[in-house]
C-alpha cells in the first residue's frame, strides 16, 4: 500500500477512506477539465469472444484471426499480440488444452478472466512478471448476494478449480472473488464506448461513483483513462459514473443497488421523492400514471392501460426481431413503438429516446441516411438534456449527426454538429488518439468543402 501511495502522489493523488465508501481516490492537487487524472493498463483483461465474433487476446481486433491451435479457445492478430500475452498464456494455454471439447464450452470470458487472475498471481509470485505499485490490487468487498447466485459462483469456481488444477486453490476464495467481479471488473469500450471486453484496473477500481461524477472512464485500446471533465480542487474526491445517468432517480438507485449493492447518496440521489425530483421523473420515464406530474394532463387509465400493453407486445416482437437479424421487419416494428410512445411520453422521455436511437441504428445499418439523420437530431435535444455538460455519449451523438450532414451535402451544418462534438470529446477522449485525429479530420474537410463552395458562388 504504501508503495501504491508514493506512486500516486507523483501523480498528484492518494488513497483515504471515506466514512461509508471505504477507500477512495482523493486529489492532492488541483486538475482541469480534459486533464488525465490516472491511466493504467489492465492487471488482466479479456475479449467478449462469442462463437460468431472472436476477437485478438492482445488487441481486441476483429481482424485476420488465427485461433491458439492448442487451446483451441484463444484467438491473435498476429505474432505481436502472440508475444505480448504468451508468458501468461502459456500457463493458460497448458491448463485449457487439458479439457475435453464440451468442457471447452464452458469456459466464459468471466471464468477465463479469474483464471488469469490466479495465474498472473502466481507468476508474480515467481518473479516470471515482474510487480508495479500500481498492481497492489484488492478486490472490494461485496454482502448481501442472494443464494441462488452463490449457488452459480460455487459451480464457477469448481470449473475454475478444474482448469488449474493447483492443490493451492481454495474454492471458496474463488467464489467469493466471483462475487466481487461485477463491482471491480470495468467494462473495456472502444472510443465510441461499445463494449469490446472485460478487464481488472487495480487503482481505477477505487474510484468511487456519483451520478454526478467530476471524471470520465474512457479506453485508448485497453488502457483505462480517467479524465476530468470539471475543475476538481485539491482534496476533492475523483468520482466517475457506475451507471447510464440519463435515468430517473429511482432506475439509478434500483440498477446501483441491484448491481453494485449500494445505496447512492449522491447530490442528484438525496433528492429523491422531493417536487423537483418527481417532477423531473415525469419527464424523464413513460407516463404510467393516469394524471401527468408535468403538465397535469388527465389520460383515461383504460386508454393508458392499452397503449403500455401493446408497447410491450411491439417491444418483445421487436427483440426477436433483431436477435433473429432482419433490419426491414423490425424498423417497421420500432416505428410504431415510436408512435404509440409519442402518445404516452414526454419529449423528453428517456424511453422514447431509447426507441428513436434504435430506429437510428436500423437506418445506419439499411443505409437511409435522410431518415437516419432526422432521428439522430430528434434524439439531441434530450441528450443535451440528461448527458449536460461533459458527456462522451453527447459528443459521440453530435458527432453522428455531423457525419450524416456531411454525406447528405448539409456542409454547414455539419460543422456546427462536428465543431460541438470535437468540444465535447476533447475533454473526454484528449486530443492525440487515432479517433479523434479522424474526428478533427473530417471537421477540417467539411471546413474545406463549405469554403470551396462559398468560392464557387462567388465567382
Amino acid at each position: 500500500m504504501e508503495e501504491l501511495q508514493t506512486s500516486l502522489e507523483a501523480r498528484g493523488l492518494n488513497v483515504s477512506n471515506v466514512p461509508d465508501k471505504g477507500r477512495s481516490l482523493i486529489t492532492t492537487k488541483e486538475f482541469y477539465p480534459g486533464q488525465v487524472i490516472i491511466s493504467q493498463e489492465p492487471y488482466v483483461c479479456v475479449p467478449n469472444n462469442t462463437l460468431t465474433e472472436p476477437r485478438c487476446d492482445g488487441c481486441f481486433s476483429k481482424s485476420n484471426l488465427k485461433k491458439c491451435s492448442a487451446c483451441q479457445i484463444v484467438w491473435y492478430c498476429g505474432s505481436t499480440c502472440q508475444k505480448l500475452e504468451w508468458k501468461l498464456h502459456r500457463l493458460e494455454c497448458q491448463a485449457l488444452a487439458k479439457l475435453d471439447k464440451e468442457r471447452r464450452k464452458s469456459v466464459t470470458p468471466t471464468i477465463r478472466m479469474m483464471v488469469k487472475l490466479y495465474l498472473k498471481r502466481k507468476l508474480q509470485n515467481e518473479k516470471v512478471i515482474s510487480t508495479t505499485a500500481m498492481d497492489s490490487y484488492q478486490l472490494k468487498d461485496m454482502s448481501d448476494i442472494d443464494e441462488k447466485q452463490l449457488v452459480l459462483y460455487a459451480q464457477m469456481a469448481n470449473l475454475v478449480n478444474l482448469i488449474l488444477q493447483s492443490p493451492d486453490i481454495d474454492i471458496k476464495e474463488i467464489a467469493e472473488n466471483f462475487s466481487k467481479f461485477s463491482c471491480n471488473a470495468h467494462s473495456i469500450c472502444d472510443s465510441e464506448l461499445r463494449p469490446q471486453g472485460t478487464g481488472l484496473y487495480p487503482v481505477v477500481s477505487i474510484i468511487n461513483h456519483s451520478c454526478l461524477p467530476n471524471a470520465v472512464l474512457v479506453f485508448e485500446g485497453r488502457l483505462a483513462v480517467v479524465r476530468a471533465v470539471q475543475r476538481i480542487p485539491k482534496d476533492a474526491e475523483v468520482l466517475i459514473s457506475y451507471v447510464d445517468t440519463a435515468a430517473s432517480t429511482m432506475n439509478r438507485q434500483k440498477t446501483l443497488k441491484e448491481q453494485y449493492l449500494f445505496t447512492c447518496t449522491c447530490p442528484r440521489c438525496i433528492k429523491v421523492g422531493q417536487y423537483d425530483d418527481i417532477k423531473e421523473s415525469a419527464i424523464l420515464e413513460d407516463d404510467k400514471g393516469f394524471v401527468c406530474q408535468q403538465c397535469g394532463l388527465i389520460r383515461n387509465k383504460e386508454e393508458i392501460r392499452r397503449i403500455v400493453s401493446d408497447i410491450k407486445a411491439l417491444s418483445d416482437k421487436a427483440l426477436k426481431s433483431t436477435s433473429l437479424s432482419n433490419p426491414q421487419e423490425a424498423l417497421i416494428l420500432y416505428k410504431n413503438i415510436e408512435k404509440l410512445q409519442k402518445e404516452v411520453c414526454h419529449p423528453f422521455s428517456v424511453s422514447l429516446m431509447r426507441t428513436r436511437e434504435k430506429l437510428l441504428e436500423i437506418l445506419m445499418q439499411l443505409e437511409e441516411w435522410k431518415e437516419a439523420l432526422k432521428f439522430c437530431r430528434l434524439t439531441i435535444p434530450v441528450y443535451e438534456r440528461v448527458y449536460p455538460g461533459f458527456h462522451p455519449l453527447l459528443g459521440l451523438q453530435y458527432y453522428s449527426c455531423g457525419k450524416l450532414e456531411w454525406l447528405l451535402g448539409e456542409t454547414e451544418e455539419s460543422i456546427k454538429s462536428l465543431t460541438k462534438a470535437v468540444e465535447i470529446l476533447r475533454i473526454t477522449h484528449g486530443t492525440n488518439t487515432p479517433f479523434m485525429r479522424e474526428l478533427l479530420m473530417k471537421l477540417e474537410e467539411a471546413h474545406a468543402e463549405a469554403s470551396y463552395k462559398h468560392s464557387s458562388m462567388e465567382e
